[in-house]
């Protein structure tokens, strides 16, 4: 049986010359299989692969995109971990299974031109690289697991052993933000959530978010949210923003709490590292995850019947419309590409 289909690549840097092509796809090899890929979710690392900041020196032409979600059309003839028909999810770092992140294994994530990415119709996988599609999601819903939910998990309920009671700060609206405050939610925590959009901040309200933070309103945010807690600090901090914003994410954790370093959208301030050892504080850098991480977390999204929050859809043929909607950061959750 042969296939051919759609994908996006990478010829040159910057979003307007992301181009459109079209290609057989492969036979799978004996451990492989074909899923024609049915949703494609954004991050904004995706903007930063396709705009060249993320690697300049990337290896072109490249198809981007790590997050999708499908059904499988072709198996391999070893390949008996899955049926024609089962719906799937991708795994950012393949090779990343279980255990620590050695660097060999964090080496396999795709979408950023070492792998190729998921932004296409048809891929061909190896039969361990992919995990089930929780069977009430759709593949637009399936599609946003891959990296954010599971960086959200990673850094709440794998690195911070979350507690009920605990309290969670999220900096802002966008996908690992909205999953850490749905996954505190299921644990029993309370949650702190900023924005700059009173419009997006009642949006989080009626997801469960117990205090907002409006930090064009409250520029001080660090001193409100010491406020609320009555000058402890909170227990997690999920710190989206990078150096702009962690010197604040240090000053509203609580002595002896714990800081998820994710993201770097701010890079513009200086960070001093006294008040971490001083405080007993513990920064923990999340990279995604591993493959168990994802089976346990969609177990636990099955258990509570937890539905991820999609923004906005866009078609196949408007992807450069979706990155620039992703860059712009107007976005509540998540963005998907329906394939």
């Amino acid at each position: 049986m042969g296939f051919t289909g759609r994908a996006y690549e990478v010829h040159e840097f910057g979003i307007s010359n992301l181009r459109l092509v079209s290609g057989s796809v492969p036979s799978p090899g004996p451990d492989e299989v074909i899923v024609r890929l049915r949703a494609a979710a954004l991050n904004y690392r995706d903007v930063m692969v396709i705009e060249g900041s993320y690697n300049p020196k990337m290896r072109l032409p490249a198809i981007p995109f790590s997050d999708a979600a499908g059904e499988i059309v072709e198996i391999g003839s070893d390949s008996a971990k899955w049926q024609i028909g089962d719906r799937v999810c991708t795994t950012v770092i393949p090779g990343w299974v279980d255990g620590e992140p050695a660097a060999e294994k964090v080496k396999t994530a795709i979408g950023a031109g070492r792998s190729e990415g998921v932004l296409r119709e048809f891929a061909v996988f190896h039969q361990d690289s992919l995990v089930a599609a929780p069977a009430h999601l759709s593949f637009i819903e399936a599609a946003t697991l891959p990296c954010a939910a599971l960086t959200a998990w990673h850094a709440l309920i794998v690195s911070g052993d979350l507690k009920p009671d605990d309290i969670v700060l999220t900096l802002g609206t966008g996908g690992v933000s909205i999953f850490a405050l749905q996954f505190a939610r299921m644990f029993g925590a309370k949650v702190i959530i900023t924005s700059s959009s009173d419009e997006k901040l009642e949006r989080a309200r009626t997801l469960g978010a117990d205090h907002l933070i409006n930090y064009r309103s409250r520029e001080d945010w660090e001193n409100k949210v010491l406020e609320i807690t009555g000058g402890r600090g909170v227990d997690h901090v999920v710190e989206v923003g990078g150096t702009g914003t962690l010197t604040r994410s240090i000053k509203s954790v609580r002595n002896g709490g714990h800081v998820a370093l994710i993201g770097a959208l701010d890079m513009s301030g200086e960070f001093n590292p006294v008040p971490v050892f001083m405080r007993n504080i513990r920064v923990q850098g999340i990279f995604v995850g591993s493959k168990r991480m994802f089976e346990s977390m969609n177990a636990a999204i099955v258990e509570h019947q937890m539905k991820p929050i999609v923004d906005k859809v866009f078609e196949f043929e408007e992807a450069r419309g979706a990155l620039d909607y992703m860059k712009s950061g107007s976005h509540f959750g998540k963005i998907v590409i329906g394939i």
